[in-house]
């Protein structure tokens, strides 16, 4: 990790944190803090520029012309829809015949701007649980902002009613599964004891109709410690299950099948190991790696994919067949059953390849007719028949909708359309060597016909074994891609884009080398001349944010300006902070001294520095974030202030971890960050960066 100038060597406890009052989130002396930044911010940057930002962006978010996205519930296909007209959104279906014409003709079950009305609420939608197969009920879930807690209401799909004496919870971070028509189970804020340290469910009980929540029976219980638990239940006749998981940590999961009556239950643990992904589909057991397995006389590695006889399995007398075994290049990306086959899409150097996996035999063979230089993703499938959808685009190639069934051809059915003139435009793949001598990928796009430095923005994210792949945006273009400017886009470790290796290497103590990869491909990009330091910004959010934070602490010579979005800052505290605790698994515990030993070298918010040029950097969250604290932003913008930096702060007042709660929001937040890097990157310095 590079050297670092810091004022704080060692972590000032929460006694010696001066700005701890920021963490009040609706305190009113925090809230006065905040409004009074937003009103510097948007008096710096709100300009007709902004303005005209701004309306492209919304022009995009809000066109009639983008794809409506569809998953199959029996006979309709299911979308939710965001416009100017109804910026809250409308949960609605159609047919596939009229889903396939150009003006499909919607049926709305619920506007959800006029459901807020009649509440007197701002209603964010937070989906919607259906039962199946019979498709008449739901659980439709509303968060307040945009947080991720939210209330649960019962809906009526044939009378498009809520039902009055149905299902209810009140607002927390709920989950709940169809046990049949009466009866659910439910993970949710009980009282006292009943969230984890994490604050999700801790304890899943069963709740029947008629019933009031206290009288619900627990069927399973986890620890404090524990991130949550759940259940899903599978009601595929003759293949009937009730799951239950306990979440050890972020990456660890014990899973359970749930049997016998209820008066006598009985928990069959699945035993496969704790830090693999688990998939049941019919007769099938599907079992992802993240770690080398021993299974039998048998050893497998890492990032492969396993199927076994799901009842063989659990007797212990399962053969194990190799779907997808990785290579240096190759990662499994994602996979979906339709009834039948099962879909797979795989990376090579970051870039996709689609293929039909036969069950039984385990054949693979490509999908034909996948655009050529597009990312395909699967967007949709149905495992209770054999249809399909695909969604293929690139960076300046805008979205493809391909529907797919048995083995005929892909049938194009829907189409985006291009917002900005990329027909001069080059995407690019470079590799650079990190510190320790990985090759780290990245993408650029950017004029083909540009000459010398010029206006850079790079993205990176690097945790939670997220893949960052190759996608067209209409806001992207308009802002800042017509403008002259170059996209860059960086795969680096902590992601997922060459298995889970690729995130492991750069857990807990290895986080340096998210850090190290980032600031390696920014160097490359001033060494190939694409940008100069002064015309090279870098933006990231969540995870992202923390990264952001440590370029600005450890890497500010190789920057021109940052955006740092939705933080983690304080790794300190990150832990006590809502649902913080989760994710000590992917950072390490600070009040262990071992781990905070390697999380202090790169904590953000303790390593400050009064003496070092930083570059101005815009720091953007949310006052309804329940997952990341808007703390975190607001207390590193105070202490970069006080050690007397440039930062520019906005805090959403909507929003939720998302930082925006419709698209309104959205074009506004996009339009003071493009703004913000380009009135930063093309300034007379970064024009003119000297000699």
């Amino acid at each position: 990790m590079a050297s670092m100038t810091s004022q704080a060597a060692a972590p000032p406890d929460d006694a010696q944190d001066p700005y701890l009052w920021l963490e009040d989130v609706t305190g009113d002396e925090a809230l006065d803090w905040v409004r009074a930044r937003n009103e510097q911010t948007l008096a710096t940057f709100r300009d007709e520029d902004f303005e005209r930002m701004r309306t492209q962006a919304l022009e995009v978010l809000d066109t009639d012309a983008r794809i409506p996205y569809v998953v199959r519930r029996g006979e309709y296909l299911y979308n939710f829809w965001r416009d100017a007209a109804n910026p809250r959104g409308l949960w609605r279906r159609t047919t596939l015949e009229s889903y396939r014409t150009d003006a499909p003709e919607w049926d709305v079950l619920i506007d959800v701007d006029e459901l807020g009305r009649a509440d007197d609420q701002k209603w964010v939608w937070a989906g919607a649980g259906v039962i199946e197969p019979e498709y008449t009920l739901a659980l439709v879930a509303l968060s307040r902002g945009g947080s991720d807690a939210s209330i649960v209401r019962e809906f009526d799909m044939k009378t498009r009613e809520f039902v009055d004496d149905g299902f209810q919870l009140p607002e927390a971070k709920s989950q709940l599964a169809w046990v049949d028509a009466d009866t659910v189970l439910v993970g949710t804020d009980f009282g006292d004891g009943s969230l984890t340290d994490s604050g999700y469910p801790r304890v899943i009980k069963r709740w029947r109709r008629g019933t009031p929540l206290t009288d619900a029976e627990t069927v399973f219980e986890g620890a404090r410690t524990d991130v949550r638990v759940s259940a899903s239940v599978d009601r595929t006749p003759g293949f009937e299950r009730t799951l239950l998981g306990r979440a050890l940590d972020f990456w660890n999961e014990e899973v359970y099948e749930l049997r016998g009556l209820p008066e006598n239950p009985e928990l069959i643990r699945i035993d496969a190991p704790t830090d693999a992904s688990l998939s049941i589909h019919r007769e099938w057991l599907l079992i992802e790696l993240r770690t080398d397995w021993f299974y039998g006389a048998q050893s497998y590695p890492a990032g492969a994919l396993l199927a076994a006889d799901y009842d063989d399995f659990l007797s212990g007398t399962a053969e194990l067949s190799v779907v997808f075994e990785p290579d240096e290049h190759t990662a499994l990306n994602h996979y979906a059953w339709t009834r039948d086959r099962l879909l797979m899409v795989t990376l090579a150097d970051v870039a996709s390849r689609v293929e039909f996996v036969t069950p039984g035999t385990w054949r693979r063979e490509p999908v034909p007719g996948i655009p050529d230089a597009t990312h395909t993703v699967v967007v949709a499938a149905d495992d209770t028949g054999d249809e399909f959808f695909l969604d293929s685009s690139g960076f300046v190639t805008p979205s493809r909708l391909m529907r797919g069934t048995g083995t005929g051809p892909l049938d194009q059915i829907k189409s985006a359309p291009a917002f900005f003139d990329a027909e001069n435009m080059a995407v690019a793949q470079h590799f650079v060597a990190s510190q320790d001598g990985t090759p780290i990928p990245y993408f650029v796009v950017r004029p083909a016909d540009a000459q010398g430095p010029g206006p850079t923005m790079l993205y990176g994210y690097g945790g939670f074994e997220s893949a960052n792949t190759p996608a067209y945006s209409g806001v992207l273009g308009r802002l800042w891609l017509a403008r002259g400017g170059t996209y860059v886009l960086a795969n680096i470790r902590g992601g997922g884009e060459y298995g889970p290796g690729w995130h492991t290497q750069a857990m807990r103590e290895g986080r340096h080398k998210v850090a190290e990869d980032f600031a390696a491909v920014a160097t490359d990009l001033v060494n190939r001349r694409i940008t100069s330091v002064d015309q090279l910004g870098a933006q990231g959010g969540s995870n992202g944010g923390l990264l952001m934070g440590i370029m600005l602490t450890q890497y500010p010579e190789r920057f021109g300006a940052l955006v740092c979005s939705v933080p983690l800052l304080d790794m300190k505290r990150y832990h006590l902070l809502l649902a913080g605790a989760s994710w000590m698994a992917e950072y390490g515990d600070p009040d262990n001294p071992e781990d905070w030993a390697f999380i202090s070298e790169y904590s953000p918010y303790q390593n400050i520095s009064a003496t070092r040029h930083y570059p101005p950097v815009l720091m953007t969250t949310s006052t309804r974030d329940d997952r990341v604290h808007p703390g975190h932003a607001r207390k590193m913008t105070a202490a970069l202030e006080a050690a007397g930096h440039r930062v520019f702060y906005y805090e959403n007042i909507e929003g939720g971890h998302a930082g925006a709660a419709d698209n309104q929001q959205v074009a506004f937040k996009s339009a003071l960050t493009y703004s913000f890097l380009w009135r930063m990157l093309t300034g007379p310095a970064a024009v003119n960066p000297g000699p």
